[in-house]
């Protein structure tokens, strides 16, 4: 791909669809903050590039919500589509367009699509049999029906997956099911349903995912799928359904994830009938322009096997590329409500200035899938390092001066012509950066610059020599210099922080700070009044931010409260004698390795090393943690607890990990003298 900046490109771009369900919050601000910094690059380099997106507006889940705050579902996600739009908005998050699933362009291109799909014999029917929850009318998914766990015995256990013990099953193998909407017990009804045949298009993503469409990482983790085969997909739901109904297949609708993708097409189609665009220039099959999805590693196989075989099946292009990144972890742990650090976009925006996050989230990431920890000590300190301490500080140094000795203009000449070439030169490999989604180096590159330029002016010491007579004319060309090589880095830092960009362009009195403006010298150009650009990070403000995240979780406890009554306190297990405590065999075991489980939302895989073994443990606490802020800690183990074969694997025992009212789930943690193997007595 070219980077040279006379090509023009013609270029869409999508962010994954936030549930019109929830909140969002600093997890989800990692997606749209990296796709907007990439569509701002491009864009300043001239390309035309349209960035949409849109609220995923269906599902049981937002028909239930609504119903229980007594609205209908299309009032819920209008106001929630408010809510979302002006949080991304604080972040400096500049979509072209910003739609919903639930959009009569969504219904034509979702009918259009699967109609295309169904005559080309891709869409097959058959009954299947479900739990169905008689009192509400509506056959269930597995996490609203609850239970006993048939393995460990533990009651009010989601339908596929116990949080107490980690085994998985399916929602008939609960004791004592009921449903977790009104508390009926479901029943076993057959309904026919319609699936898309993935394994028709198994020759074809075969060669898609190895064409340069993904990372190399999700490329090979998706060989495992066809390893273990493609399965169809079932794409239908049961009235009632808050979506769009399949043509010629009344009271059936399509899955809130078949027509989600769609989304992206229904939002530029939007934005195009608004302004004129060709939108079959973008999506016909041989089109020339390109299409990129950002999206989280935990949505990889709807965007990278079902969505392109979709595509490819209804004669439309595919994606040129879909973008995926890892999860974000807060001071090397999961986001935590109970800790404080499951921090909304809302409530960040109250304490900190948003721009803070845009520019540390671009330091660490990089283009591949790695999580990203959001520590907040390295936060405030690189910040005030890098923003404060080296960018601003170039401007604020220098400005005095111009404006003192220039009257408020440039030098008319360049008294360093080579170090400023050499600034406006190193602008092609940052851009090759940014085009790579290398933020991380393109910022360390900035950076270096950044200090070049304070080293200029230090040495320089126009402070000194305007102390001196005669020498005004010096101390204007060294400070003209800096003002240039300080116009250069707010070009490269542009992307990132648009507000400061802006508010430093107003400085420079300038109409653009795009990538190609660099090449322009200013001399003899006249500058305004310097005001400050950034402030500094204020850790009481973090500390403020974390006190009110909790108070967040606290005022949503009320809520539950409210809504189901005083909670119960958690009875006593059943007494054990001493001489039944003394089997449990307890052994401290160091963390070696800890990976996600493919296909399981709580589980996380570790590989214990009890001095000398080596035991694989499948434990719920996926919630609470990041697999690599767990390696190399120690923990304890149940060491003598029988084998139990899985649907991931066989669990050679079971740590220890206690948890809280508010959901928080804490590892237990030996002091960091204990030796793995050693027995707890």
């Amino acid at each position: 791909m070219s980077n040279t900046e006379s090509a023009t490109r013609k270029i869409l771009v999508t962010s994954a669809l936030p549930y019109a369900n929830g909140s969002i919050h600093l997890g989800h601000l990692l997606e749209y903050i990296q796709t907007d910094i990439w569509v701002r690059f491009q864009k300043s380099r001239g390309n035309e590039c349209h960035y949409v997106c849109a609220d995923d507006a269906h599902g049981t889940a937002i028909m239930l919500r609504a119903e229980m705050e007594g609205i209908t579902s299309e009032e819920l996600i209008e106001r929630v589509s408010k809510e979302h739009q002006s949080d991304f908005a604080r972040f400096g998050v500049a979509f072209d367009n910003y739609h919903s699933t639930h959009s009569e362009e969504n219904r034509l291109h979702s009918e259009r699509i699967y109609t295309a799909l169904r005559d080309a014999g891709h869409i097959a029917t058959r009954d299947i049999e479900q739990m169905y929850d008689p009192v509400k009318g509506l056959f269930l998914a597995d996490r609203f029906i609850k239970g006993t766990c048939p393995k460990c015995k533990t009651d009010d256990q989601y339908g596929d997956n116990c949080e107490a013990c980690g085994a998985t099953y399916t929602p008939a193998e609960l004791i004592d099911p009921v449903s977790a909407i009104s508390g009926a017990t479901p029943e076993v009804r057959s309904s026919t349903h319609y699936f898309f045949k993935l394994p028709d298009f198994e020759h074809f993503l075969k060669h898609w995912t190895r064409a340069g469409h993904v990372q190399s990482q999700i490329s090979n983790k998706l060989q495992e799928w066809f390893e273990s085969g493609l399965n169809e997909w079932d794409i239908s739901r049961d009235a009632p359904y808050f979506g769009f109904e399949i043509p010629d297949a009344p009271g059936k609708y399509f899955y809130v994830w078949l027509d989600a993708p769609i989304g992206y097409l229904a939002s530029f189609q939007n934005l195009c009938d608004r302004e004129g665009i060709d939108f079959d220039s973008f999506w016909k099959k041989d089109s020339k322009a390109e299409v990129y999805h950002f999206i989280g590693k935990d949505i990889v196989y709807f965007h990278a096997l079902f969505w392109p075989a979709m595509l490819e099946g209804a004669g439309l292009r595919t994606p040129t590329g879909v973008n995926c990144h890892g999860f974000v972890t807060v001071n090397g742990a999961k986001m935590s409500k109970s800790r404080g650090t499951f921090i909304k976009a809302e409530t960040y925006a109250e304490y900190l200035n948003p721009e803070y996050l845009r520019y540390y989230f671009a330091a660490k990431l990089t283009s591949g899938v790695d999580d990203l920890d959001l520590n907040l000590e390295d936060f405030a300190s690189r910040v005030n390092s890098d923003l404060v301490g080296k960018v601003v500080n170039i401007a604020s140094r220098c400005a005095g001066f111009v404006k003192k000795l220039g009257d408020g203009r440039l030098s008319a000449h360049c008294a360093e012509p080579e170090l400023v070439a050499r600034f406006i030169a190193a602008g092609d490999e940052i851009a090759k950066d940014y085009e790579a989604r290398e933020f991380g180096r393109a910022m360390r590159k900035i950076m270096e610059l950044a200090d070049e330029a304070n080293t200029y002016i230090a040495e320089k010491e126009p402070w000194v020599l305007a102390k001196q007579d005669g020498r005004e004319q010096e101390v204007l060309d060294i400070c003209s210099v800096g003002i240039n090589l300080f116009r250069q880095l707010m070009v490269y830092l542009a992307p990132v922080v648009p507000k400061m960009a802006g508010d430093a362009k107003a400085f420079l009195q300038l109409d653009s700070l795009d990538w190609h403006s660099r090449h322009e010298v200013l001399l003899g150009h006249g500058i305004a009044k310097f005001k400050p650009l950034m402030t500094r990070v204020e850790r009481d403000k973090i500390d403020a931010m974390i006190e009110a995240s909790k108070e967040d979780l606290a005022e949503e406890q009320k809520m539950k409260e409210a809504a189901k009554g005083p909670l119960a306190e958690e009875p006593i297990a059943e007494e054990i004698s001493f001489d039944d405590f003394t089997k449990v065999d307890l052994r401290i075991a160091r963390i070696a390795k800890a990976e996600y489980v493919e296909g399981a939302d709580k589980l996380l895989k570790l590989t214990l090393d009890l001095g000398g073994e080596t035991r694989t443990v499948f434990s719920g606490i996926r919630s609470a943690y990041a697999p690599e802020a767990l390696e190399g800690h120690l923990t304890v183990m149940v060491a003598n607890l029988a084998p139990r074969k899985m649907r991931f694997g066989v669990s050679e025992g079971m740590v220890l990990a206690s948890g809280d009212k508010s959901g928080g789930i804490y590892l237990l943690e030996p002091h960091s003298g204990a030796e793995p193997g050693q027995r707890v007595t």
